[in-house]
């Protein structure tokens, strides 16, 4: 079980973070709303983004044990990171 701090990001305009769903939405991740869950391939995350202060929470909720959180949450960092430039 994962046990690595959520990864939070700031800060993430309203543009950017639909920006970002349209990106997981084209991957087969269905996003909706500011807040929830989704999983793929054995892996779960959740998301909270809030739109007062722009800050955008991600957190690896289940790996299987073939991957290591660790790698998911780095890809995760690299997604945002990457969405955000070219939001």
């Amino acid at each position: 079980m994962p046990s690595n701090a959520p990864l939070q990001f700031a800060p993430v305009t309203p543009a950017q973070f639909a920006h970002l769903a349209q990106q997981a939405q084209s991957s087969g991740i269905a996003i909706s709303g500011n807040s929830g869950s989704a999983a793929k391939f054995g892996v779960e995350v959740s998301w909270n983004y809030a739109p007062d202060t722009q800050q955008l929470t991600l957190e690896c909720l289940h790996a299987p044990f073939f991957v290591r959180s660790e790698d998911v949450e780095a890809r995760l960092r690299e997604l945002v990171q990457q969405s955000l430039a070219s939001a």
